[in-house]
């Protein structure tokens, strides 16, 4: 018991002296998690930019521009030219143009007209998600002004009744995903390049020679990490919460077990690499041929729905993406542990499996 206190202070300070690389193994996340979020952090809404060109010039037409710009998701925008307008829309710069024709303005006066009046709408075919919602507003704004003209009463009505939700942004779906991603960089690839060393600088074969069991040797080096993880953690989570108002909806026990799950599977695939590279500078290509993929397959940065079809399989099987869902649902959501059961399942699989075949590719010399 003595060694394995004494060994895991002894990885501690070893962290704790070299300040290079524990200031740039905290700092990353954190300005990874900055950047990211000045920039992306509140985009969770849709907006849709609208063109009018407005060949009436007349009040109701500059009313119909209103009742448009009203709208909190469009952005409006005019032009005196439809081909200038239209152009727009062919460079992207633009969803939707809105033609208001001549003798609109006469058509809304004229009460005894029954024939139809053509408002043309021109819309980009290559982003149809946004041009629908564009077409929505727009069809709901000349519906209103129609009814409205003929003083129309319908005869059934919605009663509208709104439910509060959860109001994420993008930097909330981004902080979890950045403790996975440290989780993940700082016990895969750092356990890999720190044993491959000790190995080639002999200290492993030193260890060998004394009374130490491999046991022992294993379990410091787990605690550390788990210690150096957790505060890691804490300073991540602390920066998003007084920058972005970040927090956690949910146990914090819940969390710190994910975090721990996560650690133990991270460590494991970590020491089966540092057992089959045979230098240090041959674990870190290794380390970063696997964790590199992982970082975009894993829903650390957006979400794994998205993916394709195809690529979902493999998504399901990686332990980054159990990690980085496990810790948003209970951050963002507040989901309870048990109902988070498979996630953990997988992870803990993860990390018996992987520390089995570790004990196997592990070599003290």
């Amino acid at each position: 018991m003595k060694a394995y206190w004494q060994l895991t202070l002894a990885q501690l300070r070893i962290f704790l002296r070299n300040r290079q690389v524990l200031f740039w193994t905290l700092a990353f996340p954190i300005f990874l998690m900055v950047m990211l979020g000045s920039f992306l952090g509140d985009g969770n809404g849709v907006s849709v930019s609208i063109g009018v060109v407005d060949q009436d010039q007349t009040s109701q037409s500059k009313e119909f521009s209103n009742l448009l710009a009203k709208n909190e998701a469009v952005h409006l925008e005019s032009s005196n030219s439809k081909e200038k307008a239209l152009d727009q829309v062919k460079n992207g710069d633009i969803q939707l143009v809105v033609v208001i024709p001549q003798g609109y303005e006469a058509m809304m006066k004229d009460s005894a007209n029954t024939k139809t009046f053509e408002v043309p709408v021109y819309y980009n075919e290559t982003n149809l998600a946004v041009s629908q919602i564009g077409l929505t507003i727009v069809n709901s704004v000349i519906d209103g002004i129609s009814k409205e003209k003929v003083n129309y009463t319908p005869s059934i009505v919605t009663n509208s009744s709104g439910i509060e939700a959860l109001d994420l942004k993008y930097i909330d779906f981004l902080v979890p995903g950045i403790l996975a991603m440290m989780i993940m960089t700082n016990n895969m690839n750092g356990v890999a390049g720190q044993i491959a060393a000790w190995r080639e600088r002999g200290i492993l074969r030193r260890m060998q020679g004394t009374t130490l069991k491999a046991s022992t040797f294993i379990a410091a080096q787990i605690t550390a990490r788990l210690m150096l993880n957790g505060l890691q953690a804490l300073i991540v989570l602390v920066v998003a919460n007084l920058i972005f108002g970040v927090s956690v909806n949910g146990s914090w026990i819940s969390l710190i077990t994910f975090v721990v799950l996560g650690t133990l599977a991270f460590m494991a695939i970590g020491f089966i690499i540092a057992g089959i590279a045979k230098t240090p500078e041959s674990a870190a290509p290794i380390a970063g041929f696997l964790s590199f993929p992982m970082l975009f397959l894993g829903g650390v940065f957006f979400p794994v729905q998205d993916m394709p079809a195809f690529i979902q399989p493999i998504v399901n099987v990686l332990p980054i993406s159990h990690l980085s869902h496990v810790i948003r649902e209970t951050m963002n959501v507040g989901t309870p542990f048990m109902e988070l059961g498979s996630d953990a399942l997988i992870l803990a699989c993860w990390a018996v499996g992987a520390f089995i075949v570790a004990s196997f590719t592990f070599k003290w010399e």
